[in-house]
């Protein structure tokens, strides 16, 4: 059966579909912070499962009782004796969001990483474990506190250009090269999984799914492929791009994938069963340099070399909006973790900070006198980092657009910097080849 695409309310349910209450036993709650909401573990014929209730809407502000009775009107599983459980979580959770802390980041530790320029960086979850990529065909894996390098991994023939954590689990890498070859490696041993073979050309994005059962690869050969993580064998292979792929980016379940390609267009596939793109999302005037879904995977936002940010209905693959504040070319884009804002960055020397529901550029973020080529949002949604050519990051206030703090120590441009989970690290890597992790 088809996935309806597009269409689906913020305050929904996900990963797993619906089933007779009767049927199943409701085990246990868990709370998750970024995005809000409430994950419902219980018992299906004898199979632990797990379904997310989604809050993308939940404020310090909203009136918990009214919410409530939404919740378990919706929700079978929901039991009139769940109400008091519930109600203590969902004011948890605004707890959380009314717990906005400003302290700055301070310096906590300086790595010089390879001993060629480095190429990327990436925090796990947690962020007690990053990993570096660098032109001397390595990727390094960290110890976050105490600095130490734990493993390196070695067997690329050429530069390892992208490199990704299966994230939320954190135990595996898969590294992306210019030897036309991703592979896939044990966090915790360093020990090799798979290589995977089938590219023409250089591989320059990488991702796991949500699951972690799925790997995405993006090529300059202009396409992508999808390979079985516990086989280490392709599934198979997104054709459809006339021009390099150089961003790619799951839906939150996974049932789907975004494809950036030098062709000006994007793609939407079905990454169950492949096949031709579901959407082709054309309407850019120049090579697209990045894409993502927001939480819901309703919509997908897109920076091209056009200058213009756009946002797409995934269901319609039509574009919704069109933003052209931005005077040079645009280098990175995202969401917040709600879908509320997005946030790029440019060639212009400033990052914008736009409402998804109004149109609205709320903030021009001005203060670098380099081209920024990262942006991203902390996950509680109230900072946005940018990093620059000019050696430096920026912290900024998203809701009032005013620089908080600048990250300064660099002596390179800045091609790599995020945030963990939690929003209390962030990881800077630089063409200076130190890798930089500052802690609130």
């Amino acid at each position: 059966m088809q996935r309806e695409y597009g269409g689906e309310e913020r305050s929904t349910q996900r990963a797993r579909p619906a089933v007779s209450s009767s049927r199943v036993k409701l085990k246990k709650f868990l709370l998750r912070y970024y995005p809000p909401g409430i994950i419902l573990e219980y018992e299906h014929e004898a199979t632990l499962m797990q379904r997310s209730v989604d809050l993308l809407d939940l404020t310090p502000d909203t009136e918990v009782e009214p919410l409530l009775d939404r919740l378990t009107a919706r929700e079978a599983m929901l039991k009139p004796t769940h109400r008091a459980t519930l109600r203590g979580l969902l004011e948890k959770l605004q707890a959380k969001q009314r717990d906005v802390r400003t302290q700055n980041f301070a310096l906590f530790k300086v790595l010089r990483a390879h001993i060629l320029p480095l190429t990327n960086c990436a925090f796990n979850k947690s962020g007690d474990t990053f990993i570096t990529g660098s032109y001397d065909r390595t990727c390094k894996v960290w110890n976050t506190a105490s600095g130490e390098e734990t493993h390196t991994l070695e067997g690329h023939k050429n530069v390892v250009y992208a490199i990704a954590f299966n994230n939320p689990f954190g135990d595996k890498v898969v590294t992306g090269s210019f030897d036309k070859t991703a592979k896939v490696w044990d966090v915790h041993t360093g020990a090799l999984f798979y290589t995977l073979r089938g590219h023409a050309s250089e591989i320059v994005a990488v991702s796991f799914d949500p699951s972690s059962t799925q790997i995405a690869t993006g090529s300059m050969d202009n396409s992508a492929k999808l390979w079985d993580v516990e086989r280490g064998v392709e599934t198979c292979s997104l054709q459809g791009h006339t021009a390099e792929i150089v961003s790619l980016s799951f839906s939150t379940v996974g049932d789907l994938l975004v494809t950036g390609s030098f062709d000006h267009t994007a793609r939407v596939w079905d990454a169950r069963v492949g096949g031709d793109a579901v959407r082709v999302l054309s309407g850019h005037a120049a090579e697209v340099s990045v894409c993502s879904f927001d939480y819901v995977s309703g919509t997908v936002v897109s920076g091209s070399m056009d200058k213009t940010v756009r946002l797409w209905d995934v269901g319609t693959g039509e574009s919704t909006q069109a933003w052209g504040d931005h005077t040079d070319e645009v280098l990175d884009a995202c969401f917040d973790a709600t879908g509320r804002r997005v946030a790029s960055a440019g060639a212009d020397q400033t990052a914008r900070v736009f409402n998804v529901a109004t149109g609205v550029c709320e903030h021009t973020l001005r203060g670098h006198v380099g081209e920024i080529s990262k942006v991203q949002f902390n996950p509680q949604g109230t900072r946005v980092l940018t990093a620059s050519s000019d050696g430096k990051c920026k912290i900024w206030d998203a809701a009032q657009g005013t620089c908080a703090q600048t990250l300064e120590g660099h002596t390179d441009e800045i091609f790599g910097a995020a945030f963990n989970y939690a929003g209390d690290k962030i990881i800077t890597g630089s063409k200076d080849n130190t890798c930089r992790v500052w802690t609130a």
